[in-house]
């Protein structure tokens, strides 16, 4: 097959897809990286910040199989889900880098980004805490009846949150077009599941509240597109749906995290479960591409990330001025400084925005 093709060309047989399945897994990778090194250059805004090197299959296989109507939350490890969903990497990074071009101006950082024109409900650094949301978010799709979608995306730690029981519950209840997508990487900071639950078999607890639900094995993102896209489409009819993905965390909880409660063998035979190694293989294998071509990929992807450091690197803080923008109603008035109110208050003026 000639090598030469764009990035959306789609090819018969099982694997029509996975050449682009692979470039957004190798983009989310190499990003996580740049993220890593912002991080070790003491440039990231806030002191912690959690990786998704080994999750790729769960970020591109999803959310290929979503559409542009449907919405979603994120976990704190959700950098490669919104990239997966197609967000700006350069304007992601500046966000992580707390600056003013940011998707939030650089006040949500890696944990808290989110961005209503791409259906990103918002990122949330508790565990679970965004599970929620997409209950309400089903539920004005389905009153609305703008037969959209909405994808909650969480890790294994969150199946000890009783919010997500409330939630399965309402939305077999209601049968409310959602998907509960758990990344499963074995982990919970650093607690492997099969010391925090007695049945590791997540998916099994979703069935009993009537939601149809599965386990993939996250080593092959064609598979976890595949399953996707079949409990999208029947989320989208009413049967919700509850998806685990089953893969390995590479790394520890967060980057500064060395996982010392990890021996060495476990870490090494964790991370030959590599999709992206994986979808390599099968690409080659099934001759739709070749080394140089995937190596060039490789190329223009490492240029692609490596201009979001520098484009961050250029970019300014937001000023103090905008620490209430996004906060209030644009018809409100923003609320005095605490150093104006002092001053105000210690010369007796009378507030000059009616008292708030």
């Amino acid at each position: 097959m000639n090598s030469a093709r764009t990035d959306d060309q789609e090819f018969s047989g099982t694997n029509s897809n996975l050449f682009a399945l692979y470039r957004t897994m190798c983009r989310i990778r190499s990003f996580e990286e740049r993220v890593g090194e912002l991080f070790v250059r003491g440039q990231s805004a806030g002191s912690m910040l959690h990786l998704s090197i080994g999750e790729e299959s769960a970020a591109a296989g999803v959310c290929a199989a979503m559409e542009p109507k449907d919405t979603f939350t994120t976990h704190h490890r959700g950098h490669g889900i919104f990239l997966a969903r197609g967000a700006d990497p350069a304007r992601m990074m500046a966000e992580i880098g707390g600056k003013e071009a940011g998707y939030c101006h650089g006040k949500g950082g890696s944990m808290h980004i989110a961005d209503m024109g791409l259906g990103h409900l918002g990122a949330n650094a508790i565990v679970g805490g965004g599970i929620p949301a997409v209950v309400g978010a089903g539920l004005s799709a389905l009153h609305k009846k703008t037969g959209a979608v909405s994808v909650a995306f969480f890790g294994d730690g969150a199946t000890g949150q009783g919010v997500l029981y409330e939630s399965m519950n309402m939305a077999a209840l209601w049968k409310l077009p959602v998907l509960f997508c758990c990344i499963n990487n074995q982990y919970g900071m650093g607690t492997r599941i099969d010391q925090a639950t007695a049945n590791p078999v997540l998916h099994e607890r979703a069935a009993a509240f009537g939601l149809n639900a599965q386990t993939v094995d996250g080593l092959d993102v064609e598979t976890v597109a595949e399953t996707a896209q079949t409990m999208i489409d029947d989320a989208r009819k009413g049967i919700p749906g509850f998806l685990v993905v089953d893969c390995y965390r590479f790394y520890g909880h967060a980057r500064k995290d060395k996982s010392p409660y990890r021996d060495s063998n476990e870490e090494e035979t964790g991370r030959q479960k590599d999709p992206i190694a994986f979808a390599r293989n099968l690409l080659i294998e099934s001759k739709i591409s070749n080394d140089a071509e995937l190596n060039s990929l490789d190329v223009d992807i490492s240029a692609e990330m490596d201009a979001t450091i520098d484009f961050t690197m250029g970019q300014t803080e937001p000023p103090l001025t905008s620490m209430f923008r996004d906060v209030y109603a644009p018809d409100q008035p923003e609320p005095e400084p605490l150093q104006t109110r002092l001053s105000r208050v210690l010369s007796r003026e009378l507030p000059a925005n009616g008292g708030h």
